[in-house]
């Protein structure tokens, strides 16, 4: 295997300026929810001598080029092959007695799969329709295009892709996979680009928004996201840190009203005065949602949808 690491992690100095705060100390901990190549934790291990990280990742070929790439941070670095949504396991296993000071999350596809044809996460090239982050995983995109009924398919491509045209290219797929299944990448834009009105056609990909619904509902993107932010905000520490970069509306909304819903009071309305367990669990830290530079997304154009949130723990999560 030759790694290569031309990937440019998104948001990365501000990612490590939010965070670094949270880390230091004697040997603190890092979580990288979402290791990938490991862009990020190369970042955060240079810059924080003392730090350890425990990345995360459902990728067994992607956690296998991080290892190779942060190797000379030796022990300092602890890896797992899981998904975010088993951040629990993972903590139970690498730092059972430790609680970590921040958590990252980057969100979305990474570089390793869209720059792979192969994965069949590209609508640029043409490869089997699979979009499995884990291999091992038991459904690929093309099972749910031959499974899913016309009208699931349209509002799973409205829903997680946005998508006006959703009726109708559900309509065209279910009437194309009739005469067979559609089972790679081109067969699919084919199908797209034919159900395209043609005042339409020069108003972007029309495969994108769908690709990006296929390859959310493959890897169970939002339901994984829902269940690992509760964790994420239990088991960072008190004055720990907890950052998601999304790229998807329906991500961002899911982690804006997590964090806001831990960010104000929980007394009811009338109370003469704020008793200590209804004070918030955490402050926002950022304002709203920040956005990468312009010069970022020039140099960078994987960080134009990118929306980032992050807060800090000012006292246990009452559930």
């Amino acid at each position: 295997m030759i790694a290569t690491y031309s990937h440019i992690p998104v948001l990365a100095p501000r990612a490590l300026e939010l965070l670094s705060p949270a880390l230091q100390g004697e040997s603190p901990v890092l979580v990288d929810a979402t290791l990938g190549l490991g862009g990020h934790t190369e970042m955060f291990l240079a810059a924080l001598p003392a730090l350890r990280v425990l990345g995360i990742d459902r990728d067994p070929e992607a956690l296998a080029q991080a290892r190779e790439r942060l190797a000379p941070f030796g022990d300092r670095v602890m890896f797992s092959l899981c998904r975010y949504d088993d951040l629990d396991t993972a903590l139970d296993e690498h730092v059972p007695d430790q609680a970590p000071g921040a958590i990252l999350f980057d969100l979305g596809v990474s570089s390793l799969h869209l720059d792979k044809p192969e994965r069949g996460f590209s609508y640029s090239h043409d490869a089997p329709l699979d979009m499995r982050m884990n291999p091992q995983d038991d459904v690929s995109a093309a099972d749910i295009l031959q499974s899913f009924t016309e009208a699931d398919l349209a509002d799973l491509f409205f829903r997680m892709g946005d998508e006006k045209l959703a009726k109708r290219y559900a309509r065209a797929i279910v009437e194309r996979r009739l005469q067979a299944p559609i089972v790679r990448t081109g067969d699919l834009v084919d199908v797209l680009q034919e159900a395209t009105p043609y005042a339409l056609k020069d108003k972007g990909h029309p495969a994108k928004r769908v690709f990006q619904a296929l390859r959310m509902a493959v890897n169970q993107e939002l339901d994984s996201l829902a269940r690992a932010l509760p964790v994420a905000f239990d088991r960072v520490a008190i004055g720990g840190r907890v950052a998601i970069m999304s790229y998807h509306s329906g991500e961002d909304r899911l982690v804006k009203r997590e964090l806001r819903k831990l960010s104000v009071s929980s007394a009811p309305a009338g109370l003469p005065r704020e008793l200590p367990e209804h004070l918030p669990s955490f402050r926002e830290i950022t304002r709203g949602a920040e956005i990468a530079s312009a010069e970022e997304i020039a140099s960078n154009p994987r960080s134009a949808s990118v929306r980032l949130r992050a807060g800090e723990k000012v006292k246990e999560v009452s559930r």
